[in-house]
């Protein structure tokens, strides 16, 4: 059985019958096959799909919002952008999938000679709770467009929502079994997965979580041959120059790092500051974040709501407290906060450094961990001084030189004077322990594709 737990209150939502291993094989011999017959359907059809599922999740804002909200806690506004950004990137992919999708043809002497990308089949998906729906659309969608079919396993504790995603698919026009949840006990998980994998009519898989998760799911890609797909941790710098503008760099970094409660890989996790500025720098941060309202998640003037677990809080409170002992000064925040529910104070940790949790671990929830650069060089060294490699946020005066000193600096993504986000348009992964392959854009919906060359004579 597997039971949902509000964690705003600690109350149960619901339980659920976990699949039997009858009942995953009868949704993989359906997914299977719905998937062959969509790969076989026009492409500009699926793409009419795309249109329809934009539509329909607008209209069911509200009600999936709400679950979002209730299932992990996520602030309710932010829910409902959730589903918002996953009707924006339904409507890009309908728009553009056709073009991308498109034969390419490539000039030979004598022959004709053209790129296919061809669907592949069922693709397995393993999904976190942190974000229940957008980390869905952004692979399902791309996916479902290229012509293939999704088999999702998502977390445990928002298993009503992933339900509701299976609904919502054909409710909105996609057919029966194309994309199915899978309800798996949390103790069988490993061992299901790992089979699926290696199951012939798995043609690929993809994975959203843990490096843990990571490397289990990677590893039996790899035995059997086949293309994944890894989107892992992140400890992504937010570097702030000395020439900033530091009101607008200190607003943006309470965004960047207390969005989704802190909750969230591409968060920014580590700030780190010319020493000239630093102080300047911090008392405006530390100012944003204590101004936070902090609260149940349902009230729309909320900002940061509880951790979807309480053992999320433990992982925190004891990243805190071993950075403290190692030298990290607590300026804001810095334990749990009593009552019912999952809630933990926003906190700043300044004064860190390599060689501390907070700077050397991932921090998944409402903790910032600040450290001062003597000039540029270090500031280069300390946000290089990771094993992730996600997002990456430079703040300067100079956008020309935020670039140069970007390209010093090994991540997936760099946004200069901006807080790093995914969009459709742009290709989302990361490097290093954050993973590899790419979401969202072209490269996105061709990860899952069978790249073929055709020479005919």
């Amino acid at each position: 059985m597997i039971t949902t737990i509000n964690p705003a209150d600690g109350t149960t939502l619901a339980t659920y019958q976990a699949m039997t291993p009858a009942q995953i094989e009868q949704a993989v011999v359906q997914g299977s096959a719905a998937a062959a017959a969509w790969g076989r359907t026009p492409v500009e059809n699926r793409l009419e799909a795309l249109t329809r599922l934009a539509g329909h999740l607008r209209s069911e804002s509200a009600r999936l919002a709400a679950l979002i909200t209730a299932e992990m806690g996520k602030p309710i506004k932010e829910a409902e952008g959730e589903i918002e950004k996953s009707a924006v990137t339904a409507e890009y992919y309908a728009a553009n999938g056709g073009a991308i999708l498109a034969d390419e043809e490539v000039p030979v002497d004598g022959v004709r000679a053209w790129v296919a990308y061809e669907p592949v089949g069922l693709v397995l998906a393993v999904m976190p709770w942190n974000f229940p729906a957008w980390q869905v659309f952004r692979f399902a969608v791309p996916t479902l467009a290229a012509g293939n079919g999704v088999l999702l396993k998502h977390s445990p504790n928002v298993t009503g929502f992933a339900l509701e995603l299976e609904k919502v698919f054909v409710e909105a026009g996609f057919g029966e079994h194309l994309v199915t949840t899978l309800v798996v006990d949390e103790p069988e998980v490993p061992a299901t997965i790992e089979g699926l994998i290696a199951d012939d009519r798995i043609a690929a898989v993809t994975l959203t979580g843990s490096n843990r998760a990571g490397a289990a799911v990677g590893a039996a890609a790899g035995r059997a041959s086949k293309r994944s797909v890894l989107e892992l941790g992140g400890s992504d710098a937010f570097v702030v120059l000395a020439d900033a503008d530091l009101e607008a760099a200190a607003a943006a970094a309470v965004r960047a790092r207390f969005a989704n409660s802190g909750q969230s890989c591409v968060c920014a996790k580590r700030f780190i500051v010319e020493a000239a500025v630093a102080d300047e720098f911090i008392d405006r941060f530390v100012l944003g974040v204590k101004a936070l309202a902090v609260g149940d998640p349902t009230d729309r003037e909320v900002a940061v709501g509880p951790l979807a677990r309480d053992d999320l809080r433990a992982v925190l409170q004891r990243q805190v407290d071993e950075s403290v002992a190692a030298g990290a000064v607590l300026v804001a925040g810095g334990g749990n906060i009593d009552g019912p529910g999952y809630y933990f104070e926003p906190t700043v940790l300044t004064g860190t450094a390599p060689g501390m949790p907070a700077f050397d671990e991932e921090t998944f929830g409402p903790l910032a961990a600040v450290a001062v650069a003597a000039d540029v060089e270090e500031a280069i060294t300390l946000a290089n001084a990771t094993q992730y490699g996600l997002g990456l946020s430079i703040w300067t005066g100079s956008p020309s030189r935020g670039v140069e000193v970007a390209r010093q600096i090994t991540s997936g993504a760099a946004f200069v004077n901006a807080v790093v986000a995914s969009d459709p348009r742009l290709p989302f992964g990361g490097t290093k322990r954050s993973g590899y392959g790419r979401e969202l854009a072209a490269v996105g919906i061709r990860e899952f594709t069978n790249t073929r060359t055709y020479w005919v004579a």
